[in-house]
């Protein structure tokens, strides 16, 4: 049947979202129109697309076993010169994101992986890019500050052509997954890559 490659995330609301998207455009980062602006619980992963239905139970299982926190944005880090990244710092919603990933990534369940680097749940503003457009990323956004309360994470897909799509929304407290594309006959409709 093929593979596709998944990631799960919390999206960082609106106007935050869009205004992140457009100023990790703004430092010259190729991807960032391909890439809502997330906080990343479960990174990109190959598995086989048939094992979707599997995923979606699990993720409505640890959606329904959790309850809303919040998250609050506030000022820059780097993972330079380990990886070339510069972020915007969860201040507050860290110990959240980190039970969350956990229990998502879970060795009984079906999107157990290996992390390259230790979870350290942030907001991408630059990556890969000029070393002076990252300082500049890093200087610009020194104050930036954002809040919300987290009531969900979501499914994303990474298209052939390199976009992330959200698949579905899965609400804590319910588990419910809430389609987030056009659906047929209830199922949502995914992009194959």
């Amino acid at each position: 049947m093929g593979t596709v490659t998944l990631g799960v995330s919390i999206a960082v609301p609106e106007p935050h979202g869009s205004l992140l998207q457009e100023r990790r455009a703004g430092f010259g980062d190729p991807a960032a129109h391909a890439i809502p602006t997330h906080v990343t619980l479960v990174p990109p992963t190959e598995v086989d697309q048939d094992r979707l239905p599997e995923i979606e139970a699990h993720l409505a299982d640890v959606a329904a076993d959790c309850l809303p926190f919040a998250i609050r944005l506030s000022g820059t880090g780097t993972f330079r010169p380990l990886s070339p990244v510069v972020f915007v710092t969860l201040a507050e919603g860290a110990a959240g994101c980190d039970r969350l990933q956990a229990r998502l990534r879970a060795e009984a369940g079906p999107l157990v992986r290996e992390l390259q680097f230790p979870y350290h749940p942030h907001v991408t503003v630059a990556h890969g890019i000029a070393e002076e457009a990252m300082d500049r990323a890093y200087e610009e956004l020194a104050d930036y500050e954002a809040a919300w309360t987290c009531a969900s994470f979501a499914l994303y897909e990474q298209g052939a052509d390199g976009v992330w799509r959200k698949l579905c929304d899965y609400e804590f407290g319910s588990g419910r997954p809430v389609s987030a594309v056009p659906s047929q006959g209830g199922a949502p409709v995914r992009t194959t890559s």
